[in-house]
């Protein structure tokens, strides 16, 4: 098989696609880590565990949303354009980072505030749930081949850029105001942030260009009317890559919220840093695992994808249980940070080609669908519930249970990556068919 040299790597598309990553996820930290300031502003006064409870409770709401956002704005990209999605869902977020900003207090108006709340928390799982698929198939559309994986490995790097900005913003936010400025109204600052840097992504968003596999289809394409396109009926009709994606996102979801999410508080109750030792470390490990991510989507882009996943896999599956075993001792910066970046590496495999993977996997007329909804049914069952799974194990004081349970996930995942096809050399559009007519007219056919 000849290789043809790779086209210059669109950074506009790369730029105007992913950047909406980051807000989302500054917006989906923020909610998280300041929640115990503006927890008392939404319920009665009294209690303070019922309110974080509440809290909680709204927050959690938003993972169940992101199937619902996944199928919704997964069917509105393939019948409306990629652009399209990828402007509705900034537009999403910029409104729930609103909302949450001004909402009412309890005092003033009663539970009317939490209802905002919960509105906005709704918005927010449906731009969530459905960024992830536009961004995803819109980077690895407007990619030329050879450079996909590297483009789409962005993808992680706004995303965690999103929670590092968020982090460091709490730590300035921390030591500049008093708790009682933070309860009273600072808590409302990273969410008009948040807001104004969802209006800039829309700007950006809006001068993008439609990408040609979706101008083919929409203008005549494989034969697929605008009725058909992005429907259930037609996400059918390739059932085994849905239950694909599935598969092959369980142990990497498992694993990512494991070793960034999970990280801070596992180092701190578990191993008994002292907080600000524990998120110094997840700080400073996330950004060494943003910089290797397009590094990683570069390789995959010459030796393919499934290197890379059986690499986590494998990693995953043989490393997890004596890698947390070795964190639970750790009794210092460094040791946390070096056992963390380990971590953080095998996941790596995972992250930075799973999103160019399940894109490759559809035909255009039902990519995005077929990205979004299988992709977001997977993370609300084994990505959003991780922290649970992994304090009820505590709480049962049989926390190596986790461990396993986080490689038993990896393991589901290494078998699919194991048997799966290569994706790397599929053609999204009659012009790369044209290139190459050796090649399948249907991306799920394509082999290497």
């Amino acid at each position: 098989m000849t290789t043809q040299a790779p086209a210059r790597t669109p950074w506009r598309a790369v730029l105007g696609g992913s950047v909406g990553n980051m807000v989302e996820w500054y917006d989906w930290f923020v909610y998280a880590s300041f929640a115990t300031y503006f927890a008392a502003s939404f319920f009665p006064k009294g209690d303070p565990t019922a309110q974080l409870l509440n809290t909680a409770g709204i927050f959690a709401v938003g993972f169940f949303m992101r199937p619902i956002g996944g199928w919704l704005l997964g069917r509105y990209a393939d019948r409306r354009g990629r652009k399209a999605a990828l402007t509705l869902t900034v537009t999403l977020m910029s409104g729930s980072a609103l909302l949450i900003a001004i909402a009412p207090t309890y005092d003033s108006v009663g539970y009317f505030g939490a209802a905002v709340l919960l509105v906005a928390r709704l918005l927010q799982g449906l731009s969530v749930g459905g960024e992830y698929a536009a961004s995803a198939t819109y980077l690895t559309e407007a990619t030329p081949p050879g450079r996909r994986g590297f483009a789409s490995s962005f993808q992680y790097v706004s995303m965690t850029a999103g929670q590092l900005i968020g982090l460091g913003l709490q730590i300035v936010l921390q030591r500049t105001m008093s708790e009682e400025a933070l309860g009273s109204y600072g808590w409302r600052i990273p969410f008009i942030i948040g807001a104004l840097g969802a209006a800039v992504v829309f700007y950006l968003r809006r001068n993008l260009l439609e990408t040609e596999a979706y101008d083919e289809e929409a203008h005549g394409g494989e034969g697929h009317s605008g009725a058909e396109r992005g429907t259930i009926r037609q996400l059918l009709r390739y059932k085994r890559e849905a239950a694909l994606v599935i598969a092959l996102t369980m142990g990497g979801t498992v694993a990512y919220y494991t070793y960034t999410t999970y990280l801070t508080k596992y180092l701190s109750n578990t191993a008994g840093l002292e907080k600000s030792t524990a998120t110094l470390v997840s700080f400073c490990a996330l950004f060494v695992f943003m910089c290797v991510q397009p590094a990683a989507g570069a390789l995959s882009d010459r030796i393919g994808r499934r290197p890379l996943l059986i690499t986590f896999g494998v990693g995953a599956t043989l490393g997890t249980v004596p890698l947390m075993t070795a964190l639970s001792g750790v009794n210092g910066f460094a040791g946390a940070l070096a056992l963390s970046l380990l971590g953080l590496f095998i996941v790596t495999g995972y992250t930075s080609i799973n999103a160019v993977v399940k894109a490759e996997m559809f035909p255009t007329h039902v990519r995005a669908l077929g990205v979004a909804l299988p992709y977001a049914i997977a993370n609300a069952m084994f990505g959003g519930t991780a922290e649970y799974v992994a304090l009820w194990f505590k709480n049962a004081e049989i926390e190596s249970g986790y461990y396993w349970y986080v490689a038993g996930c990896a393991a589901v995942s290494l078998v699919v990556y194991l048997f799966m096809r290569e994706t790397r050399d599929a053609a999204l559009s009659r012009r790369e068919r044209g290139e190459d007519a050796g090649r399948a007219s249907d991306p799920v056919a394509a082999r290497v």
